[in-house]
């Protein structure tokens, strides 16, 4: 029997009651993480404007219940859905999913993106204007919105960018009297009254001179690429804690409610040379690091590092996800998610099915699919151990061809340049491989307990990044997936796990050994409910939100009002 809660009523007067969701089926994919987490929720609510989004805050805040903002629900750490019960006033999940809309500003150089914008649909809209955004296709998450990258500090693939970063954004924040406030840094002339001001923004209805030059603020991290070549510092090159990519909306993990970021765009970069190299001796793949970081005038365009290990379980486990976006593109995923979910909850209710219906149907599907992936690679999947696919400049690709045939030409290495077909092949093949691992714990129940998955940042000076893993850690371990961006020395480390396992005792053992090995972490995914948030991340959580009302728990901080221990 469903129960009605006070606020449910106010809701349905704000966004229309098809969109206020209040029973555990229908709520079941907004409450639970893509990867980790679920735990109960008072509602979910869609707002349809951003109007509607502020009156929704002000419900909640006013009645004070826990609000967790969501846009796509791609993290892998779970950060943007409850973990457990236990949440003073209950929770209420705010998707801002519905809430579309990319303006174009000062000749399309730059973005304002509202919460429900993807990263796809953004590369849609500068297409047209030859200009790409800071990030292209998700590297692990496929279907994540732009804000939610910034929230996040998410890297992405690009070596010349950075984290997801801005200091312009337009955000709601609950200060310690308990009021909610509109907070305008977006650099864009709006006026004062806060439904005054969100109308206007998501119309469009503000002039070229309402827009500030903002010359002061940053709208992207203009400094990584000077950064990144920094190769014998013994930090790392990017992370979730990392303090110079901490403001307001950058990194603010579900702490404020942000409706809009603005952003740097970026030229699109024309005839860019893809090589896939592989080698038996990760030395091989250190060295040539080193060389291009340091000797060449432009960096890499991307450098992407899959172990064999991970290269089979994508092949196996993420086929049919490979053949979905090769034959439809990414636009028909959120469609695609969506009737993935219907299914599972129509399983769900006729429990003769069993679980991961539609995991299991994919994948027969995929296994009735043709071989996916070019021959060349299929031959260095059988003489290699490491892989990597490195996207140069143009302007680069002869001193590329010249550095490669020298360090590559040996029996335990060897490398081509990829045809566009190959090249396309070989990231998606890489893109896949988050998603195939939860593929594989969806198929493998009887035999897999979870997915231990970590995200780290090795210090850019790390030569040995190679792990090798104790006995007493890897004999519970079925399959390590190592898998990342080389150059930033980022890599995504999922350790699928024999049932009956102690998967959080195990990744405390794991934390251990990075500790020693100087590495940060998470890297790009944030804390969630995975990871402890460093002291100073903490304190920058503490700043946003004193009032600890909107995603408390975080990063294992307390859940209490005020911050209360």
């Amino acid at each position: 029997m469903r129960i009605d809660h006070p606020l449910h009523h106010a809701f349905r007067e704000i966004v229309g009651p098809r969109h206020v969701l209040t029973g555990a089926r229908e709520t079941a994919r907004f409450r639970t993480g893509y990867r980790t987490g679920t735990g109960s929720a008072i509602a979910v609510v869609r707002p349809g404007s951003l109007t509607q989004l502020w009156r929704v805050a002000q419900a909640c805040v006013s009645a004070d219940v826990t609000i967790i903002m969501q846009a796509s629900n791609t993290g892998l750490t779970g950060g943007s859905t409850p973990a457990g019960d236990d949440y003073p006033g209950g929770v209420v999940v705010i998707s801002t999913s519905r809430l579309k809309g990319i303006h174009l500003v000062r000749g399309g150089s730059q973005v304002i993106c509202l919460p429900g914008a993807t990263l796809h649909e953004l590369e849609a809209v500068l297409v047209p204007i030859g200009r790409e955004p800071h990030s292209v296709i998700g590297s692990s998450c496929l279907g994540a919105s732009v804000i939610g990258g910034v929230c996040n500090n998410s890297g992405g693939s690009l070596v010349q960018r950075g984290p997801a970063y801005t200091q312009l954004g337009l955000f709601g924040s609950i200060g310690q009297d308990r009021q909610l406030r509109l907070v305008n840094h977006l650099g864009v002339e709006l006026g004062d009254d806060p439904e005054h001001v969100l109308d206007r923004l998501e119309a469009g209805s503000f002039a070229p001179e309402d827009v500030q030059d903002c010359t002061d603020r940053l709208a992207h991290d203009r400094s990584y690429a000077q950064h990144v070549r920094q190769i014998d510092s013994d930090q790392p090159a990017r992370f979730n804690a990392d303090e110079r990519c901490l403001y307001e909306t950058a990194g603010s993990a579900g702490k404020l409610i942000v409706f809009a970021v603005r952003l740097d765009t970026f030229p699109k970069s024309e005839g860019d040379v893809t090589f896939y190299l592989g080698t038996d001796d990760p030395a091989k793949f250190t060295d040539l690091r080193r060389t291009i970081l340091s000797a060449f005038d432009e960096l890499p365009v991307a450098g992407e590092y899959m172990h064999r290990t991970a290269f089979d379980i994508a092949d196996v486990y993420g086929k049919d996800m490979f053949a979905a976006i090769k034959r439809l593109g990414t636009s028909r995923l959120p469609t695609l998610f969506a009737a993935k979910a219907r299914i599972d909850g129509w399983a769900d209710r006729f429990g003769f099915l069993g679980p991961n219906l539609s995991d299991r149907l994919m994948q027969r599907f995929g296994r009735l699919l043709p071989d996916h992936l070019p021959p060349r690679m299929r031959e260095f999947r059988d003489r290699f151990e490491h892989h990597l696919i490195v996207k140069m400049p143009f302007t680069e690709a002869v001193k590329t061809r010249s550095v490669l045939a020298q360090q590559f030409g040996h029996p335990d290495s060897a490398f081509f340049e990829c045809t566009p077909d190959e090249a396309n092949s070989a990231f998606l093949h890489r893109f896949v491989t988050a998603g195939a691992a939860v593929r594989y714990r969806a198929i493998h129940r009887d035999e897999v307990e979870d997915i231990v998955a970590l995200d780290i940042a090795l210090p850019r000076n790390t030569r040995d990044w190679v792990e090798v893993l104790p006995d007493h850690i890897a004999s519970p371990v079925i399959h390590s997936l190592y898998y990342g961006h080389f150059f930033c020395q980022v890599f995504h480390q999922d350790y699928i796990v024999r049932k009956g396992t102690d998967a959080l005792a195990l990744e405390h053992m794991m934390w251990k050994m990075l500790d020693e090995r100087g590495a940060e972490y998470p890297a790009e995914h944030n804390v969630g409910h995975l990871y402890r948030a460093k002291p100073d991340l903490a304190g920058f959580y503490r700043g946003l939100d004193p009032c600890n009302q909107l995603n408390p728990g975080i990063g294992s901080t307390t859940r209490e009002r005020f911050w209360a221990e």
